[in-house]
């Protein structure tokens, strides 16, 4: 039997127990599964004319690190323009920006990303303190949570959007002031489409280059695989062209959107498009939203935030939601449901108690962020068997203890106490699912993890931690990125773990990750990243 990659002098990490196994090196075989574990000699010998041998020289090997909560098609896309993600004030956004116009070429658009809400201050979100440097310019901003945009005067002109639109999604809205003209804040996806289907798109072989170079940088920073929360436009075909050409270096789950006003033939479809993909990308699941996000005034709340806003859920009738996920549920297949806020979460939770109700097979329903919660909410996670799939670097760097950011501010003091209860969900019994949510947070795996377990600003880690109560051990966040995914995908029985005839898609790092402080697991080198025993990084000196 052939044997592709042989790893020697390892320290092999479980995540299962915590502990190193006795064996020393292992062996992939043919298939792309762990085919046999024991000492370097044992192991070496293994190996023929074509295996891949490598001396890890006591690095830790690891399952495969999982990003639970990924966007690589969309993320490549809008990483590509401006990074606005640095600028802490209006200032540091005007100076960017016009340092970028002056590159541009007359008509050009400009595009950027990341800008975070907390540089207004107390001032409203709007393109107004930019007019000057985008003066005639067609600009298009993306927000950090990917929720918002601004849109320059010049866009939106060009967009024909002159005043307030009506929407299927009840939370998008073209943002106005008093007499009816856009103030250039556009929420939710129906809203930033308006400006951006006349903007300026990617060549279909720019699309695919972007999406190929995102995701080896993220095979380099340890991921071997990732939950891709989306489907949209190219996507499963830009998957397939790598796949079939040898170049996906991650294994993706794929679950594509189901939007409001999706009828039965919809439905239909996306039953019918469950299982499909290729070699290592498959369409598992439905992407369902029930809010908006809290620092645009979009989520759904039991009580409104201190503006008066995040009252309604995504769906203009959440009845309809609560008939699709029974649909779904019936037909075997898991949804992934967007809920930030109390009321939102709490009517996921309905509504998988109801299609539980029913009966049928077992499916591993997912809630996504969990931005706050009320205690009585915890517990029913663990009842249900819903899984949380949370994201702990949103708290750390969009987010401060003192609770002065724009997301505290706007919950007040007992909601923003409540943030990110990641401790508070494994200790009520939940299976909890990290990632990063990317492109709104970095997608490197060690900082996830460390972020679950320092909960500070990633750019100052002397800063206080927001709830440092909430807190995981540094176990529970490995199990964050390997057990708790492959649970999640139905996968326990052959991912997540170093053990015999389970898929070898590997991670290797210099040094222990249970034992390396959180505030310094960030610059833990990676060594190596296989997948399916195909080596997709490995350290030049290595």
């Amino acid at each position: 039997m052939r044997t592709p990659l042989v790893l020697l002098s390892a320290r092999l990490l479980d995540p299962g127990t915590g502990a190193f196994l006795p064996e020393t090196a292992l062996a992939v075989s043919e298939d792309g599964r762990i085919g046999a574990l024991g000492d370097d000699r044992e192991i070496r010998a293994l190996a023929g004319p074509g295996t891949t041998v490598v001396d890890l020289k006591g690095a830790v090997v690891t399952p495969g690190l999982v990003d639970g909560h990924v966007h690589p098609v969309s993320g490549a896309e809008l990483t590509h323009g401006l990074d606005l993600s640095y600028c802490a004030d209006l200032d540091d956004v005007r100076e960017a920006l016009a340092l970028e116009v002056r590159s541009l070429d007359r008509g050009a658009w400009l595009f950027g990303w990341g800008l975070d809400p907390n540089v207004f201050g107390d001032r409203p979100v709007g393109i107004a303190p930019f007019d000057a440097v985008l003066d005639g310019v067609p600009a298009f901003l993306l927000l950090f949570d990917a929720h918002s945009a601004l849109a320059s005067r010049r866009a939106l002109e060009l967009a024909g959007v002159d005043g307030p639109r009506t929407f299927d999604q009840a939370s998008a809205e073209v943002v106005c002031d008093a007499d009816g003209r856009p103030t250039g804040l556009l929420q939710e996806d129906a809203a930033c489409e308006l400006v951006e289907r006349v903007a300026p798109r990617p060549t279909r072989e720019e699309s695919r280059e972007r999406l190929a170079a995102a995701l080896r940088s993220m095979a380099a920073a340890g991921l071997t695989g990732g939950h891709a929360m989306d489907a949209n436009g190219e996507s499963l075909a830009l998957y397939g062209e790598l796949d079939a050409a040898g170049e996906l270096p991650l294994r993706l789950r794929v679950a594509p959107w189901c939007q409001p006003g999706t009828d039965a033939d919809g439905v239909r479809a996306l039953i019918a498009q469950q299982g499909t993909g290729g070699a290592l990308w498959r369409v598992a699941g439905v992407k369902l939203f029930m809010d908006g996000t809290i620092d645009n005034g979009t989520a759904w709340l039991e009580r409104p935030d201190c503006h008066g806003e995040s009252t309604h859920a995504f769906w203009p009738d959440p009845a309809a939601y609560t008939h699709i996920v029974g649909e779904l549920h019936r037909a075997g297949v898991p949804t992934a449901t967007h809920a930030i806020g109390d009321a939102a979460v709490r009517h996921v939770l309905d509504s998988v108690e109801k299609a539980r109700a029913t009966g049928g097979a077992e499916v591993r329903h997912r809630v996504e962020h969990i931005e706050t919660v009320p205690d009585d909410t915890l517990r029913r996670f663990a009842d249900l068997g819903v899984l949380a799939s949370m994201q702990p670097t949103h708290c750390c760097d969009f987010t401060r203890a003192d609770h002065t950011d724009n997301w505290s501010r706007r919950l007040g003091e007992e909601r923003a106490s409540r943030a990110w209860r990641c401790r508070d969900l494994v200790d009520a019994g939940a299976t909890v699912v990290l990632g990063s949510d990317w492109p709104i947070a970095p997608f490197p795996p060690l900082g996830v993890m460390a972020g679950a377990r320092h909960r500070r600003p990633s750019r100052d880690l002397g800063q206080a931690p927001h709830g440092p109560e909430q807190a995981l051990s540094a176990l529970e966040a490995l199990r964050g990125m390997t057990t708790a995914p492959a649970y999640a995908a139905g996968e326990e029985h052959e991912a997540g773990r170093l053990a015999l005839g389970f898929r070898a898609d590997l991670t290797v790092l210099a040094a222990d990750p249970l034992t390396t402080a959180p505030t310094e697991l960030s610059d833990v080198p990676v060594r190596l990243t296989a997948v399916n025993g195909r080596v997709t990084f490995r350290a030049s000196d290595l």
